[in-house]
């Protein structure tokens, strides 16, 4: 995959699209007291964590939007929890009617991201959009996933660290090529929830910060097409539910 040059300031605006476009109530950071661990520093790769769906294998979803269908094809086996959670609030109905809140094409095309629960409420100011979390029936509270990238030709993906952090300099098993299906969230690397955006270029800058999980397989002119505001009308796992795994 050829690495296309951006301009810093476009790769800076870009990142901090991704960043403010996130859920920004982040999951509590850690107040023991402990010294912050200095990244390099050589230290153990945090473990998968347990209690959050997990697909393992494939599945397919289609989202209609516009009345149009767009096909993702989703990589359990690469990114088992990140794509686990995304099929299990696609099966929990949480995407139906919510809002791309964001649609960046200018100064070149970027994404186009949604999946905040706040936009199903028309009450809720569009300034809001883009702060929201789902909120667990069970626990009432926001559920996170961990930051999950996969090296290419890693056995096991790497949690809770970016590349740059985790002093990888190999590429993801899974990249932001045109077409992918990746995790919003705030600059908390672990404060992904249910934002999910689409790219609409190559952006190999992305790659190693952010969890790509899956990828768009057909519809990719549907994409190509939303304008901010435009809603998912409806979502559903159309193959492979029965890899989901929920505790």
């Amino acid at each position: 995959m050829a690495f296309s040059t951006r301009p810093f300031t476009l790769a800076l605006a870009a990142l901090l699209t991704l960043w403010l476009g996130a859920c920004t109530s982040s999951p509590p950071v850690d107040s023991t007291g402990e010294a912050p661990v200095d990244p390099g520093m050589t230290e153990e790769v945090a473990a998968a964590p347990t209690g959050l769906p997990v697909l393992e294998g494939t599945a397919t979803v289609e989202m209609i939007v516009n009345g149009s269908p767009i096909v993702m094809e989703l990589d359990g086996e690469n990114a088992p929890i990140t794509a686990g959670n995304f099929v299990d609030l696609v099966n929990r109905g949480v995407y139906d009617d919510l809002v791309f809140h964001r649609v960046v094409r200018d100064p070149e095309p970027f994404v186009a991201q949604g999946g905040d629960p706040q936009s199903k409420d028309p009450s809720v100011p569009a300034q809001q959009l883009g702060t929201g979390s789902f909120i667990d029936p069970d626990t009432q509270a926001p559920r996170y996933v961990p930051l999950e990238i996969k090296p290419a030709g890693a056995a096991e993906p790497i949690y809770s660290q970016t590349f740059e952090e985790a002093r990888i300099s190999d590429a993801p098993e899974l990249t932001h090529t045109r077409g992918a299906v990746a995790m919003a969230r705030s600059q908390a690397v672990d404060s992904a929830s249910a934002q999910f955006y689409i790219t609409l270029a190559e952006l190999p800058f992305l790659d190693g910060s952010y969890a790509v999980f899956g990828y768009v397989t057909s519809g990719m002119e549907v994409v190509d097409a939303i304008e901010q505001g435009d809603r998912i009308e409806s979502a559903r796992v159309t193959a492979g539910l029965e890899n989901l795994k929920t505790e």
